[in-house]
Protein backbone atom coordinates (compact mmCIF):
# COMPACT_ATOMS: atom_id res chain seq x y z
CA UNK A 1 0.00 0.00 0.00
CA UNK A 2 2.75 2.67 0.55
CA UNK A 3 4.12 1.95 -2.80
CA UNK A 4 -0.04 2.29 -4.13
CA UNK A 5 0.29 5.98 -2.44
CA UNK A 6 3.86 6.59 -4.42
CA UNK A 7 2.11 5.87 -7.53
CA UNK A 8 -0.98 8.10 -6.09
CA UNK A 9 1.76 11.11 -5.30
CA UNK A 10 2.26 11.03 -9.32
CA UNK A 11 -0.88 12.41 -10.03
CA UNK A 12 -0.41 14.95 -7.16
CA UNK A 13 -1.05 17.68 -9.52
CA UNK A 14 -2.72 16.48 -12.56
CA UNK A 15 -5.93 14.56 -11.14
CA UNK A 16 -8.12 17.09 -10.15
CA UNK A 17 -11.07 17.50 -9.93
CA UNK A 18 -10.74 13.29 -9.46
CA UNK A 19 -8.86 11.94 -6.66
CA UNK A 20 -5.13 11.12 -6.88
CA UNK A 21 -4.89 7.42 -6.84
CA UNK A 22 -2.65 5.07 -7.07
CA UNK A 23 -3.18 0.99 -7.73
CA UNK A 24 -0.35 -1.74 -7.42
CA UNK A 25 -0.95 -5.29 -8.18
CA UNK A 26 1.26 -8.22 -6.48
CA UNK A 27 1.50 -12.14 -7.48
CA UNK A 28 2.90 -14.44 -6.28
CA UNK A 29 4.94 -11.93 -4.02
CA UNK A 30 6.23 -9.51 -6.90
CA UNK A 31 4.45 -6.27 -8.36
CA UNK A 32 3.30 -6.79 -12.05
CA UNK A 33 1.58 -3.76 -12.62
CA UNK A 34 1.38 -0.50 -10.96
CA UNK A 35 -0.31 2.97 -11.83
CA UNK A 36 -1.92 6.08 -11.34
CA UNK A 37 -5.46 7.84 -12.11
CA UNK A 38 -4.71 10.06 -15.23
CA UNK A 39 -6.68 13.22 -16.02
CA UNK A 40 -10.24 13.45 -15.58
CA UNK A 41 -11.74 11.86 -18.61
CA UNK A 42 -8.73 8.99 -18.74
CA UNK A 43 -7.99 5.62 -16.88
CA UNK A 44 -8.23 5.40 -13.37
CA UNK A 45 -5.49 3.58 -10.90
CA UNK A 46 -6.96 0.38 -11.21
CA UNK A 47 -7.48 0.06 -15.08
CA UNK A 48 -3.76 1.85 -15.60
CA UNK A 49 -2.42 -1.08 -13.12
CA UNK A 50 -4.18 -4.10 -15.66
CA UNK A 51 -2.75 -1.83 -18.58
CA UNK A 52 0.72 -2.05 -17.15
CA UNK A 53 0.53 -5.86 -16.50
CA UNK A 54 -0.47 -6.48 -20.00
CA UNK A 55 1.71 -4.84 -21.18
CA UNK A 56 4.19 -6.85 -19.79
CA UNK A 57 2.40 -10.15 -20.82
CA UNK A 58 1.43 -11.21 -17.16
CA UNK A 59 -1.36 -12.89 -15.91
CA UNK A 60 -3.08 -10.97 -13.21
CA UNK A 61 -6.02 -13.69 -12.15
CA UNK A 62 -5.78 -14.41 -8.96
CA UNK A 63 -3.27 -11.29 -7.74
CA UNK A 64 -4.09 -9.26 -5.10
CA UNK A 65 -5.02 -5.69 -5.71
CA UNK A 66 -3.47 -2.34 -3.61
CA UNK A 67 -5.53 0.71 -3.94
CA UNK A 68 -5.51 4.00 -1.94
CA UNK A 69 -9.08 4.18 -2.37
CA UNK A 70 -11.95 2.02 -2.51
CA UNK A 71 -12.80 1.23 -7.08
CA UNK A 72 -15.38 3.32 -8.08
CA UNK A 73 -18.84 1.52 -8.92
CA UNK A 74 -20.43 4.03 -11.25
CA UNK A 75 -20.45 5.46 -14.72
CA UNK A 76 -18.96 9.18 -15.00
CA UNK A 77 -16.49 10.05 -17.60
CA UNK A 78 -15.03 6.74 -17.83
CA UNK A 79 -16.28 2.85 -16.51
CA UNK A 80 -16.73 1.40 -13.68
CA UNK A 81 -13.23 0.38 -11.84
CA UNK A 82 -14.79 -2.70 -10.26
CA UNK A 83 -16.09 -3.93 -13.56
CA UNK A 84 -12.72 -4.22 -15.07
CA UNK A 85 -11.14 -6.07 -12.08
CA UNK A 86 -14.17 -8.59 -11.59
CA UNK A 87 -13.70 -9.05 -15.64
CA UNK A 88 -9.60 -9.58 -15.13
CA UNK A 89 -10.03 -12.08 -12.43
CA UNK A 90 -8.25 -10.64 -9.40
CA UNK A 91 -8.75 -12.75 -6.38
CA UNK A 92 -8.66 -9.97 -3.90
CA UNK A 93 -8.44 -6.23 -3.50
CA UNK A 94 -7.03 -4.10 -0.45
CA UNK A 95 -8.11 -0.17 -0.31
CA UNK A 96 -6.83 2.24 1.97
CA UNK A 97 -10.33 3.38 2.70
CA UNK A 98 -13.34 4.03 1.31
CA UNK A 99 -14.35 6.11 -1.29
CA UNK A 100 -16.19 9.48 0.01
CA UNK A 101 -18.87 10.28 -2.84
CA UNK A 102 -22.02 9.03 -2.54
CA UNK A 103 -22.31 7.09 -5.84
CA UNK A 104 -20.05 4.77 -4.08
CA UNK A 105 -19.55 4.88 -0.27
CA UNK A 106 -19.15 1.39 0.11
CA UNK A 107 -20.74 0.27 -2.86
CA UNK A 108 -17.30 -0.73 -4.93
CA UNK A 109 -16.27 -2.95 -2.39
CA UNK A 110 -19.80 -4.97 -2.35
CA UNK A 111 -19.58 -5.17 -6.18
CA UNK A 112 -16.78 -6.84 -5.86
CA UNK A 113 -17.74 -9.13 -3.17
CA UNK A 114 -20.49 -10.48 -4.60
CA UNK A 115 -18.44 -10.88 -7.36
CA UNK A 116 -16.50 -13.54 -5.52
CA UNK A 117 -13.61 -11.00 -4.94
CA UNK A 118 -12.01 -10.95 -1.19
CA UNK A 119 -12.00 -7.47 -0.26
CA UNK A 120 -10.40 -5.55 3.18
CA UNK A 121 -10.25 -1.89 3.97
CA UNK A 122 -8.20 0.22 5.97
CA UNK A 123 -4.56 -0.03 5.51
CA UNK A 124 -2.65 2.97 5.12
CA UNK A 125 -5.91 5.36 5.59
CA UNK A 126 -4.89 7.92 7.27
CA UNK A 127 -2.15 8.61 4.45
CA UNK A 128 -4.72 7.87 1.89
CA UNK A 129 -7.07 10.52 3.87
CA UNK A 130 -4.07 13.07 3.48
CA UNK A 131 -3.75 12.56 -0.27
CA UNK A 132 -7.00 13.67 -1.09
CA UNK A 133 -7.91 15.99 2.11
CA UNK A 134 -9.57 18.37 -0.44
CA UNK A 135 -11.68 15.86 -2.59
CA UNK A 136 -12.78 14.22 1.25
CA UNK A 137 -14.00 17.77 2.27
CA UNK A 138 -15.64 18.64 -1.31
CA UNK A 139 -17.68 15.20 -0.86
CA UNK A 140 -18.35 15.59 2.93
CA UNK A 141 -19.14 19.36 2.96
CA UNK A 142 -19.38 20.34 -0.21
CA UNK A 143 -16.85 23.04 0.19
CA UNK A 144 -13.05 23.19 -0.77
CA UNK A 145 -10.41 22.19 1.78
CA UNK A 146 -8.78 25.71 2.20
CA UNK A 147 -5.15 26.62 3.03
CA UNK A 148 -3.96 29.91 4.05
CA UNK A 149 -0.27 30.60 2.82
CA UNK A 150 1.86 33.60 4.25
CA UNK A 151 5.36 34.62 4.48
CA UNK A 152 6.43 36.55 7.55
CA UNK A 153 9.17 37.64 9.60
CA UNK A 154 10.27 35.86 13.01
CA UNK A 155 7.92 38.52 14.75
CA UNK A 156 4.90 38.06 12.65
CA UNK A 157 5.64 40.91 9.96
CA UNK A 158 4.04 40.70 6.22
CA UNK A 159 4.98 43.88 4.78
CA UNK A 160 6.40 47.37 5.87
CA UNK A 161 4.05 49.88 6.34
CA UNK A 162 4.89 50.84 2.96
CA UNK A 163 3.74 47.85 1.89
CA UNK A 164 7.15 46.78 0.90
CA UNK A 165 7.65 42.91 0.93
CA UNK A 166 9.63 41.99 -1.57
CA UNK A 167 11.25 39.16 -0.46
CA UNK A 168 10.98 38.79 3.43
CA UNK A 169 11.71 34.63 3.23
CA UNK A 170 14.47 33.19 0.34
CA UNK A 171 14.10 32.05 -2.96
CA UNK A 172 14.05 28.48 -2.09
CA UNK A 173 10.84 29.19 0.65
CA UNK A 174 9.04 31.10 -2.50
CA UNK A 175 9.60 28.16 -4.49
CA UNK A 176 8.72 26.00 -2.26
CA UNK A 177 5.59 28.07 -1.87
CA UNK A 178 4.41 27.96 -5.65
CA UNK A 179 4.73 24.11 -5.46
CA UNK A 180 1.63 24.13 -2.96
CA UNK A 181 0.18 26.57 -5.55
CA UNK A 182 0.65 23.83 -8.50
CA UNK A 183 -1.25 21.30 -6.38
CA UNK A 184 -4.18 23.78 -5.74
CA UNK A 185 -7.62 23.96 -8.04
CA UNK A 186 -7.67 27.45 -7.91
CA UNK A 187 -5.94 29.91 -6.06
CA UNK A 188 -7.64 32.85 -3.96
CA UNK A 189 -6.64 36.59 -3.11
CA UNK A 190 -8.41 39.85 -2.49
CA UNK A 191 -8.21 43.01 -4.50
CA UNK A 192 -6.18 44.74 -2.01
CA UNK A 193 -3.17 42.52 -2.94
CA UNK A 194 -4.15 43.25 -6.79
CA UNK A 195 -4.19 46.60 -6.42
CA UNK A 196 -0.69 46.65 -3.92
CA UNK A 197 1.24 44.59 -6.04
CA UNK A 198 -0.72 43.42 -9.67
CA UNK A 199 0.15 39.97 -8.91
CA UNK A 200 0.51 36.99 -11.55
CA UNK A 201 -0.68 34.85 -9.19
CA UNK A 202 0.71 31.36 -11.80
CA UNK A 203 3.01 28.80 -10.81
CA UNK A 204 6.33 30.17 -12.22
CA UNK A 205 8.63 27.96 -10.33
CA UNK A 206 8.13 24.45 -11.97
CA UNK A 207 6.47 23.13 -15.18
CA UNK A 208 3.41 22.02 -15.00
CA UNK A 209 0.48 21.17 -17.18
CA UNK A 210 -2.33 23.17 -16.05
CA UNK A 211 -1.95 26.74 -13.91
CA UNK A 212 -4.77 26.74 -11.17
CA UNK A 213 -7.98 29.11 -11.69
CA UNK A 214 -7.42 32.54 -10.30
CA UNK A 215 -10.24 33.94 -7.56
CA UNK A 216 -10.42 37.38 -6.90
CA UNK A 217 -12.37 38.73 -4.03
CA UNK A 218 -13.28 42.50 -4.71
CA UNK A 219 -16.37 43.74 -3.07
CA UNK A 220 -16.92 46.80 -4.73
CA UNK A 221 -15.60 45.93 -8.42
CA UNK A 222 -12.35 47.78 -8.32
CA UNK A 223 -10.41 45.58 -10.76
CA UNK A 224 -8.89 46.79 -13.85
CA UNK A 225 -9.06 44.85 -16.99
CA UNK A 226 -5.53 45.10 -17.29
CA UNK A 227 -4.47 43.53 -14.12
CA UNK A 228 -2.06 40.75 -14.27
CA UNK A 229 -4.04 38.31 -12.57
CA UNK A 230 -6.75 38.45 -15.33
CA UNK A 231 -4.37 38.19 -18.41
CA UNK A 232 -4.88 35.07 -20.22
CA UNK A 233 -8.39 34.70 -19.19
CA UNK A 234 -9.83 32.45 -17.56
CA UNK A 235 -9.95 34.03 -14.15
CA UNK A 236 -13.15 34.54 -11.95
CA UNK A 237 -14.00 37.41 -9.90
CA UNK A 238 -16.47 37.26 -6.95
CA UNK A 239 -17.94 40.98 -6.24
CA UNK A 240 -20.98 42.13 -3.84
CA UNK A 241 -21.80 44.59 -6.66
CA UNK A 242 -20.79 46.32 -9.49
CA UNK A 243 -21.79 48.11 -12.55
CA UNK A 244 -23.48 46.61 -15.51
CA UNK A 245 -21.11 47.95 -17.92
CA UNK A 246 -17.96 46.97 -16.12
CA UNK A 247 -18.79 43.35 -15.74
CA UNK A 248 -19.93 43.39 -19.20
CA UNK A 249 -16.06 44.74 -19.92
CA UNK A 250 -14.69 41.84 -17.44
CA UNK A 251 -16.77 39.37 -19.22
CA UNK A 252 -15.74 40.29 -22.78
CA UNK A 253 -11.83 39.80 -21.65
CA UNK A 254 -12.27 36.08 -20.59
CA UNK A 255 -13.04 36.80 -17.00
CA UNK A 256 -15.91 35.37 -15.16
CA UNK A 257 -18.00 37.60 -12.28
CA UNK A 258 -20.21 36.63 -10.16
CA UNK A 259 -21.87 39.19 -7.52
CA UNK A 260 -22.27 37.18 -3.61
CA UNK A 261 -23.27 40.25 -1.47
CA UNK A 262 -23.76 39.24 2.30
CA UNK A 263 -25.85 41.35 4.57
CA UNK A 264 -23.02 44.02 5.47
CA UNK A 265 -22.83 44.30 1.69
CA UNK A 266 -19.15 42.35 0.99
CA UNK A 267 -18.49 39.12 -0.36
CA UNK A 268 -19.83 36.09 1.59
CA UNK A 269 -17.25 34.15 2.01
CA UNK A 270 -19.03 31.21 3.12
CA UNK A 271 -20.66 30.78 -0.01
CA UNK A 272 -18.03 31.59 -1.99
CA UNK A 273 -16.46 28.32 -0.74
CA UNK A 274 -19.97 26.51 -1.83
CA UNK A 275 -20.11 27.50 -5.18
CA UNK A 276 -16.25 26.63 -5.53
CA UNK A 277 -17.50 23.12 -4.39
CA UNK A 278 -20.18 22.94 -6.92
CA UNK A 279 -17.32 23.68 -8.84
CA UNK A 280 -15.57 20.41 -8.33
CA UNK A 281 -12.58 22.47 -6.51
CA UNK A 282 -11.08 20.86 -4.10
CA UNK A 283 -7.78 22.44 -2.76
CA UNK A 284 -7.96 26.41 -2.21
CA UNK A 285 -4.73 27.91 -2.13
CA UNK A 286 -4.65 31.74 -0.38
CA UNK A 287 -2.26 34.21 -0.80
CA UNK A 288 -3.63 37.07 0.14
CA UNK A 289 -2.74 40.42 2.51
CA UNK A 290 -3.70 40.42 6.30
CA UNK A 291 -7.42 42.06 6.13
CA UNK A 292 -9.15 39.01 4.11
CA UNK A 293 -6.79 36.56 5.42
CA UNK A 294 -8.83 37.75 8.89
CA UNK A 295 -12.30 37.54 7.27
CA UNK A 296 -11.44 34.36 6.10
CA UNK A 297 -10.09 32.71 9.63
CA UNK A 298 -13.60 34.91 11.52
CA UNK A 299 -16.06 33.18 9.36
CA UNK A 300 -13.90 29.73 9.43
CA UNK A 301 -13.17 29.47 6.07
CA UNK A 302 -9.67 28.34 6.40
CA UNK A 303 -8.55 24.86 7.38
CA UNK A 304 -5.06 25.07 7.52
CA UNK A 305 -2.39 28.08 7.41
CA UNK A 306 0.77 27.19 5.51
CA UNK A 307 3.12 29.74 7.50
CA UNK A 308 7.00 30.20 5.72
CA UNK A 309 8.78 32.41 8.93
CA UNK A 310 12.22 33.82 8.01
CA UNK A 311 14.80 34.62 10.40
CA UNK A 312 14.40 38.38 10.50
CA UNK A 313 12.92 41.03 12.45
CA UNK A 314 10.93 43.88 11.05
CA UNK A 315 9.13 45.26 13.94
CA UNK A 316 6.35 47.78 13.53
CA UNK A 317 4.87 46.60 10.72
CA UNK A 318 1.91 44.59 8.73
CA UNK A 319 1.17 41.60 10.49
CA UNK A 320 -0.41 38.12 8.67
CA UNK A 321 -4.10 38.59 10.43
CA UNK A 322 -6.65 41.07 11.12
CA UNK A 323 -8.60 39.40 13.48
CA UNK A 324 -9.87 42.32 15.75
CA UNK A 325 -9.38 43.11 19.15
CA UNK A 326 -9.85 40.36 21.83
CA UNK A 327 -10.64 41.41 25.65
CA UNK A 328 -10.43 37.26 27.12
CA UNK A 329 -8.69 34.43 25.98
CA UNK A 330 -11.30 32.26 25.71
CA UNK A 331 -11.73 34.39 22.07
CA UNK A 332 -8.37 33.25 20.69
CA UNK A 333 -8.26 30.47 17.71
CA UNK A 334 -6.47 27.48 18.52
CA UNK A 335 -4.49 25.07 15.86
CA UNK A 336 -2.43 22.38 16.03
CA UNK A 337 1.15 21.79 14.25
CA UNK A 338 0.64 19.17 11.71
CA UNK A 339 4.04 19.80 10.06
CA UNK A 340 7.24 22.03 11.07
CA UNK A 341 9.89 22.06 8.66
CA UNK A 342 12.88 23.57 7.64
CA UNK A 343 13.01 25.09 4.23
CA UNK A 344 16.22 26.38 3.20
CA UNK A 345 16.94 29.67 5.85
CA UNK A 346 13.41 29.74 6.19
CA UNK A 347 10.76 27.71 8.61
CA UNK A 348 7.70 26.07 7.25
CA UNK A 349 4.69 25.61 9.30
CA UNK A 350 1.76 23.61 8.65
CA UNK A 351 -1.15 24.61 11.42
CA UNK A 352 -4.60 23.14 11.22
CA UNK A 353 -7.21 24.79 13.14
CA UNK A 354 -8.68 22.86 15.92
Amino acid sequence: MQLALEWAHKGLLTTMPNPRVGCVIVKDGRVIGAGHTQVAGQAHAEVQALLDAASRGLDVRDATVYVTLEPCCHHGRTPPCTDALIQAGVARVVAAITDPNPLVAGQGLARLQAAGISTSCGVLEHEAHEMNLGFFSRMQRGRPWVRLKAAASLDGKTALHNGQSQWITSQVARDDGHAWRARACAILTGIGTVLQDNPQMTVRAMPVARQPLRIIVDSHLQIMPDARILSGGGSLVVAAHGQADKIARLQEGGTEVILLPNADGKVDLPAVLQVLGERQINELHIEAGYKLNGSLIREACVDECLLYLAPTLLGDALGLFDLGRMDDLSQRRDLFFHEVKQIGADLRILARFA
